[in-house]
């Protein structure tokens, strides 16, 4: 047997090592070159951290606030306001909602206070407010457009008309043609809530519009008989409720095609043309089958009395409970 013994390491000295594998000593240029390195580094850094600052500055004083201006940026005062608006609401408008001071700096206003402002307006659906140099602010706006309108009450206050938006948001209105207005339905069967200092959508109130605005789209002359708009069933039952002012009651599905249901109305009523039979009710909730009812029609004063006529052959017709109140004034506790 032979003893096995451990291999001692090798040591070796700088001057064994091969003078063409040592590290070279850095030479006086390559150390002007990482020096000047160095501080190239150095130099960007501070460059991006003023850019950083520099933007920083910017941004605070494009969201106006005041606190990161000097007193020489505050100088120059509003001259002009500028509205630009897809809407009816005027330069007079936005003076009243703005409020500013007669002294009011351009650089020294508070933009975003300014926009919660004019946002406060439910008539606006947006808006974005923007300084232009020198001394000119412009506000550009979204408005909504009303496709009905009610009549509301708050506690002993005198009722005031309110319009409705496709969206459901109630507002008073401002600069609308009263013509225009006049001409809108009025809306029913609704329960106003408030929600902070505003009033809270109405719900549903995009179906409606889409039936009201198939309606004005497709025959014009039938919309302009729609007197008021009933939702207190479009919750319950999917269906609305529209009466005219010749005191006809027409029920729509508010699942089924509007288009299909309005050519369907207006086939019957075409042919309902003895002036005698008007029609009362119809309602077209339930497809091609159309329930009517028809009325009497009150003799004029003067004409003769109409001569007895054998009773029709009954028509299949549904019960539907009567309207409650076809004021117009209809008050609804907030």
């Amino acid at each position: 047997m032979s003893k096995a013994t451990d291999a001692m390491p090798e040591t070796r000295t700088w001057r064994d090592i091969p003078q063409q594998v040592r590290p070279r000593a850095m030479s006086r240029e390559g150390r002007r070159r990482v020096a000047v390195g160095a501080v190239r580094a150095g130099l960007g850094a501070v460059v991006l951290g003023v850019g950083v600052w520099g933007a920083w500055a910017v941004a605070e004083v494009l969201r106006g606030n005041p606190a990161t201006l000097p007193d020489t940026a505050k100088a120059d005062r509003v001259k002009s306001l500028v509205l630009v608006t897809d809407g009816v609401l005027d330069r007079n408008w936005l003076a009243r909602t703005l409020a500013l001071p007669g002294d009011a700096a351009l650089m020294g206003l508070d933009l975003i206070g300014l926009r919660s402002r004019v946002l406060a307006d439910p008539q606006v659906r947006s808006a974005d407010v923007i300084r232009n140099f020198p001394d000119t602010l412009t506000v550009r706006i979204s408005e909504r457009s009303p496709v009905a309108r009610l009549m509301a009450q708050s506690g002993g206050d005198a009722p005031q008309m309110l319009l409705v938006s496709r969206d459901g948001v109630v507002f008073a209105g401002t600069g609308f043609d009263p013509a225009m207005v006049g001409s809108l339905p009025w809306i029913d069967g609704v329960k106003l809530v408030r929600r902070g200092a505003s009033i809270a959508p109405i719900e549903g109130m995009g179906v409606v519009a889409s039936l009201l605005a198939s309606a004005k789209l497709e025959a014009e002359e039938l919309y302009r008989t729609w007197q008021v708009v009933s939702l207190a069933r479009l919750a319950s039952d999917g269906e609305i409720e529209v009466h005219t002012r010749g005191g006809m009651k027409v029920v729509f599905g508010a699942s089924e095609d509007y288009l299909r249901q309005i050519a369907r109305l207006d086939l019957l009523i075409d042919a309902s043309s003895d002036p005698t039979r008007p029609l009362r009710e119809v309602n077209l909730a339930l497809g091609a089958q159309v329930p009517v009812t028809y009325g009497t029609a009150a003799p004029t004063l003067g004409d003769p009395e109409p001569a007895p006529q054998r009773p029709a052959p009954a028509r299949p017709s549904i019960a539907l409970p009567a309207f409650s109140n076809l004021r117009v004034d209809t008050k609804h506790e907030l």
